[in-house]
């Protein structure tokens, strides 16, 4: 594991408590990303996907619910085995295992989809192909992914500050975004952003697209 992959994994460690409670009902206050994450189950289902979805940084596993009630099977992986350890104890009824995006734990074409909620803005430019090209190689033919990230202009900043660690993050463009899923073989269908709440540094952004 290389040093900046071993930083985001020990800094989330010593988060994975304080995720589990400040987010455990995020979603219920965030109408915008309900409305996009539902809007990925929806194109999941009616593409005759299969239903077992990915939920790749899964974190403190709060999105599970959500995803199970509009019909999918989730299966959260996360680099942290602390956050691991939490989901599994808040949401027992799902699976959840420790893995990183670049060697995910999936057989090639075997999810309806993915969901990357705010994980892949951890990633280097160097990594991210290699992770772009796992997800495209875990979803099936017509499958969908969905991701949310902090917008900005790609550049590197140091994040965890505030709250006593420290990691890499970027800020990343939707035109990013967008181009590694053209670069790995999907097709975008939406993509849409938000303004910064007043507790928010930056804006965020979403894509959809579906595995050609």
């Amino acid at each position: 594991m290389d040093e900046s992959t071993d930083e985001l994994r020990r800094a989330h460690d010593e988060l994975a408590e304080l995720y589990a409670e400040k987010l455990a009902d995020a979603l219920d206050r965030m109408p915008i990303d309900r409305a996009v994450l539902g809007l990925f189950c929806d194109l999941v289902l009616e593409s005759g996907s299969s239903r077992r979805v990915g939920d790749v940084g899964c974190g403190s596993g709060r999105l599970a619910p959500f995803v199970a009630g509009r019909g999918l099977e989730p299966h959260g992986v996360d680099l942290s085995p602390e956050m691991v350890r939490v989901a599994r104890r808040d949401y027992p009824g799902f699976p959840f295992e420790v893995a990183d995006v670049r060697d995910l734990p999936f057989s090639d074409s075997s999810l309806g989809g993915v969901v990357s909620w705010y994980s892949l803005m951890y990633l280097h430019p160097a990594a991210r192909p290699r992770a772009f090209g796992e997800l495209a190689r875990v979803i099936e033919p017509n499958g969908f992914f969905a991701t949310a990230f902090k917008a900005g202009d790609n550049s590197l900043r140091r994040g965890g500050r505030t709250v006593g660690v420290e990691f890499d993050i970027y800020w990343l463009s939707a035109e990013e975004i967008t181009g590694r899923l053209d670069d790995a073989g999907f097709r975008v269908v939406f993509t849409g952003g938000r303004p910064a709440d007043p507790d928010e540094a930056q804006p965020q952004g979403y894509v959809i697209a579906q595995k050609i």
